[in-house]
């Protein structure tokens, strides 16, 4: 009997890993313990182009750009002067936008749409877990109602409230929380020549010492984010008409409807372990940043790719169990990179002594004259794919050292560990493929340069030369191959090695696979 896998919480996602999963034809019972979806406010709204592409792989990413709003731009400003403004390389030629803001409602519909054209996805609302036991047979869970459920694996996705189920699988979730407050409403209105970019405020006249952050957002709305002290009271605000006050700083006497408002405390926290037995812990359930840098759902949809691949490589005999300890290594060693940023980005905007607020002073006045100064600012470094140079499943290749994180906006130059430009293709025979990544994510894809050997693989490995592929520059330019080279491909489009020789590809396979080649595929 084959088990379907659980994925526990029913967000985006979870609902992402279960899409995902389904699209490998595994079989998915989602569990999620509240009675129904609650569609209420925008809450994570802006949505990075390489998660765009994941969300393409099962159906949803093109229509959550269409109905999003594109923007291209972030600008930063001190009190009414811009300091800077920043844009976003593509290195190959995405069909997406670098960001997309939309409701994350809108998007949970739009993913609920395709569970539910899914058969392999059993999807039970009211099933909240309360306890969880494992052993080499599989998973069980117990829910409220004494049902309990099994499963071969398990992926748990409870969000940052996912206290129970960190307890159950004896979890830490070590960081800190800031004492600031931040109000966030969205508000319908028109600002003619904001519709396309993000604009970041330090120490505005009508937020004297804080912080505004603006994005636009469909159906002529826009959601603002004002840094308020930790004593703030939302109600007492609106009461005496200083809502209104505070929006009309920012509006002008233009008119405006709000759409919905909250106030948040944000958190930065992370997991010891994103690994259980056969647990993955994933999304917000793993780990809590702040939002400026939208790098939490975001980061989220890249553990579930990440745990899906090497799920199904496991279950279906590609791979042995150990492989998923690499999930670990790697998207624990991300969220620690987006703690790291999103931390940073915290004490620049929430000073921690009187020497940190005097720093900030300092930098932002000089900050629209001083080159210098003005790299030292951080309004947010916004999100962007994790880059698994230091993975166990990566092979280093000495003639393409990785040199550290890259400017804003900037985006590293193809190596070993770094997500592959995406192109347009050509594919003989299959008219469904039209872009690289799309390729990449049937399995493990080897990209041959025209002086390279083409070696002999077995499916889930495919090999397409890479003139074959483009017989243009673009391929060639995007990866800046040489004539000799053999890419190899991971399923979520990282490159996992670049290598010269059929021995070192077998080399480079078995290290992927946590097994040797031949053991794989004999």
């Amino acid at each position: 009997m084959t088990y379907p896998i659980l994925v526990l919480g029913n967000g985006p996602v979870g609902q992402t890993t279960a899409l995902l999963l389904a699209r490998w034809g595994l079989p998915v019972v989602l569990l999620d313990g509240r009675p129904h979806r609650d569609l209420i406010g925008s809450k994570a709204i802006c949505q990075q182009r390489d998660v765009l592409d994941v969300w393409d792989s099962v159906g949803v990413g093109a229509e959550i750009a269409r109905r999003g709003v594109t923007w291209t731009t972030a600008r930063t400003f001190h009190r009414d002067r811009e300091l800077f403004s920043v844009r976003f390389a593509d290195r190959g030629k995405s069909p997406f936008p670098p960001f997309v803001n939309v409701s994350q409602c809108e998007t949970e519909e739009l993913l609920d749409a395709a569970i539910a054209a899914q058969p392999l996805i059993d999807v039970r609302w009211g099933h909240r877990v309360v306890g969880l036991t494992q052993d080499e047979g599989g998973v069980t869970v117990t829910v409220t109602d004494g049902t309990r459920l099994h499963g071969s694996y398990a992926v748990a996705c409870p969000g940052g409230r996912g206290d129970v189920l960190r307890t159950l699988l004896g979890l830490t979730f070590d960081g800190a929380s800031f004492d600031d407050s931040f109000l966030i409403c969205d508000i319908r209105t028109d600002l003619p020549g904001w519709e396309t970019e993000r604009r970041f405020y330090f120490d505005p006249e009508w937020n004297p010492g804080r912080q505004v952050l603006i994005h636009p957002c469909p159906d002529s709305t826009y959601r603002i984010d004002w840094q308020v002290p930790p004593e703030f009271d939302v109600a007492a605000e609106e009461a005496s008409g200083g809502l209104d006050r505070r929006i009309r700083q920012v509006l002008g006497d233009r008119p405006y409807e709000i759409v919905w408002k909250s106030v948040y405390r944000f958190h930065s926290r992370v997991v010891d372990r994103m690994r259980v037995g056969r647990v993955l812990v994933a999304g917000d359930g793993a780990h809590l940043v702040s939002p400026f840098g939208a790098r939490g759902l975001n980061s989220g949809v890249l553990d579930a790719e990440n745990a899906a691949w090497k799920l199904a490589f496991v279950l279906r005999g590609w791979a042995p169990e150990e492989l998923l300890e690499s999930y670990h290594d790697e998207r624990h060693a991300a969220a620690c990179e987006n703690l790291d940023v999103t931390s940073a980005t915290m004490r620049f905007l929430v000073p921690g002594s009187p020497a940190e607020a005097e720093h900030r002073r300092r930098v932002l006045e000089r900050a629209a004259d001083d080159p210098a100064a003005r790299a030292q600012v951080d309004s947010g470094r916004l999100a962007e794919p994790y880059w698994y140079v230091d993975s166990p499943l990566t092979t280093p290749d000495p003639r393409r050292p990785f040199p550290g994180r890259p400017a804003r906006g900037d985006v590293p130059v193809p190596a070993p560990g770094i997500l592959v430009p995406d192109c347009p293709v050509t594919v003989a025979g299959r008219p469904d493929v039209t872009r690289l990544r799309q390729l990449a994510r049937e399995g493990l894809t080897v990209l041959v340069g025209s002086a390279a050997p083409v070696p002999a693989v077995e499916p889930p490995v495919t090999v397409h030369r890479i003139d074959e592929l483009d017989a243009g520059p673009t391929l060639r330019e995007a990866l800046a191959a040489r004539p000799d080279e053999i890419w190899l491909l991971r399923p979520d489009a990282h490159v996992a090695a670049v290598v010269t020789t059929a021995a070192e590809l077998t080399t480079a396979l078995r290290r992927v696979l946590g097994r040797t080649y031949e053991e794989a595929f004999a």
